[in-house]
């Protein structure tokens, strides 16, 4: 009798909060133990060694490293955290972590499927994720000092006497941590992304992007407020290939795994709100003008 009471744009809300969370739940888990493993297996003699000095090959090696980890942005924010607090550049953490969520294999093959078996559309993604991520990370390279990090995470003492049993213990340990810290952003925002999604119209935001500058807005917008995980992104953009322009589908596909209300709030969590507003403001105006070369 309580739901029969309640209204029906509370009911649709409350479906859409929970899909959100069902999608953004297995890679967040999956994050976080990775995190754990970052924290308790790798040190910061192996990091010193692999990162180069150079900030630009930093930010290049960060860049395409985000090939090898089929993460989507809900789940990558933990990981960039403990390789920062293990010495790695914060430049080249928030390069990793922008590409990450979009030039896996998982998430270009899903691409590729979702606009008809076509590498055009594959192509344009990962050539703007690599775009974003390297200007982005050079420009905190050179304009942004510090380590980023809201807290300092990890534990300093000695890993190197524990055994194997020991380590994975640990590890279980340090990613129950991480996802509890992560969790209350990640209900937050996928809350608050429910409610955007019910209550704001999508035609109000469909009848604005009529120019070519913007549809591309528009898109951005939307991918913000959709919240979607990157692996299941490709085929809602595909269904507006009617309405819109080469170019505003490809902002809403490289926009979106970058910055949408989960992540936003998980950043902020992380990272110093300074550094927060460097990102978003120039991943924006970098991912706009990208989406007018088509």
């Amino acid at each position: 009798m309580l739901f029969l009471s309640l209204p029906q744009s509370f009911l649709q809300m409350n479906t859409i909060f929970i899909s959100i969370l069902i999608e953004a739940l297995p890679f967040v888990v999956l994050g976080v133990f990775m995190a754990g493993m970052i924290q308790i297996f790798v040190s910061e003699e192996l990091v010193a060694r692999v990162m180069p000095k150079n900030p630009i090959l930093a930010v290049l090696f960060a860049s395409f490293l985000g090939a090898l980890f089929p993460a989507c942005e809900c789940g990558i924010v933990p990981i960039v955290r403990r390789l920062v607090s293990k010495g790695v550049p914060i430049y080249a953490g928030i390069a990793f972590m922008l590409t990450g969520p979009i030039i896996n294999p998982v998430v270009l093959f899903s691409t590729y499927v979702a606009f008809g078996s076509n590498w055009t559309m594959p192509l344009y993604r990962a050539g703007g994720a690599l775009a974003v991520s390297v200007v982005v990370g050079l420009i905190l390279a050179f304009f942004y000092k510090g380590d980023g990090l809201k807290i300092t995470t990890g534990h300093h003492h000695s890993l190197k006497k524990l055994t194997v049993k020991q380590k994975i213990g640990e590890t279980l340990n340090h990613a129950v941590e991480e996802f509890f810290s992560m969790g209350k952003y990640l209900v937050v925002g996928s809350l608050i992304a429910a409610a955007v999604q019910t209550y704001v119209k999508t035609s109000t935001l469909l009848a604005i992007g009529q120019g070519q500058a913007s549809s591309s807005l528009v898109m951005m917008g939307l991918a913000f407020v959709l919240s979607l995980c990157s692996e299941a992104d490709a085929f809602i953009a595909s269904s507006f290939r009617s309405t819109f322009s080469t170019g505003s589908i490809v902002a809403f596909l490289v926009f979106g795994p970058m910055l949408d209300m989960k992540n936003l709030l998980m950043m902020l969590g992380t990272f110093k709100t300074k550094l927060v507003l460097i990102i978003v403001t120039s991943l924006s105006v970098v991912v706009f003008l990208y989406s007018l070369l088509f």
